[in-house]
Formats: C-alpha cells, structure tokens, sequence
C-alpha cells in the first residue's frame, strides 16, 4: 500500500493535478469571491479574474517549482517563463470568458470552470517543457 503511494507521488503529472487542482480551487475561490461581491457592478467577474490570476500566479509557481517539478536555481527565469505560459492561459481566459458570458449568456463561474479544463492541459505542457526546463 505504502509503495503504491510512494509510486504514485513518484508521477510528475499526478503531482502536476494535485498542485494545480489545489491551486485551481484556490484561484476559482478568489474569483468566485469577488465575483459575488461585486455582482452588482457590471463586468465585476471580469475584477475577479485578474486579482485571482495575479495572486494564484505567485501561489503555482512556488507549489510547481517545489512540489511538482522539484527545480533548482534559476528562480528569477522560472518565474519569468511560468510568467509567460500562464500569460497563454490568462489571454484565453480574457477573451473566452466574456465571450461565453456575454454571447452566450452563460453563467461567469460555470465559464470560468469550462476554460479552467482546457487551460490545465495547456499549463502542464507549457511548464514541464519551457518553464521549468533544465538542459541535460
């Protein structure tokens, strides 16, 4: 039992979900919190998303670089390049979201749920193969 867990924390991808799983809760409490607090100012979601994309930034990036992807040194251009995938993720979000929410009229959290399940896929590539790189 105790070497199935081991193996399975051993799993780069696993540790990927459990860090970004966390950090996607963490990010979609955030957003879900202003979002309700500001429902009555129009694009109020839109506030939302970009303090939650600032702070779950910072929170991925420690999580990612300990956690899942265990690098060392170069920290400034870690950030800079899980900066930059993040970005990718972030203008998806910028255009999809109000397009989702304001063309199709969909609920701004359930959208937000929706991109959150394709901008995943596109982070654990993004940073297993450009962020935290390292040249063998």
């Amino acid at each position: 039992m105790i070497e199935n867990i081991k193996k399975i924390a051993a799993d780069e991808r696993i540790r990927f979900l459990v860090v970004g799983g966390f950090n996607t809760a963490f990010g979609f409490l955030i957003f879900t919190s202003i979002t309700l607090m500001l429902k009555h100012v129009p694009h109020g979601y839109m506030i939302g998303l970009i303090v939650s994309q600032f702070v779950s930034n910072f929170v991925a990036f420690y999580l990612h670089r300990k956690v899942t992807f265990k690098a060392k040194g170069h920290a400034m251009t870690d950030f800079i390049r899980f900066t930059m995938v993040n970005a990718v993720s972030y203008l998806i979000n910028l255009i999809v979201l109000p397009l989702l929410v304001n063309v199709t009229h969909m609920n701004p959290l359930i959208a937000q749920f929706l991109i959150l399940l394709v901008t995943t896929m596109i982070s654990f590539v993004g940073h297993k193969f450009f962020s935290f790189r390292r040249t063998k």
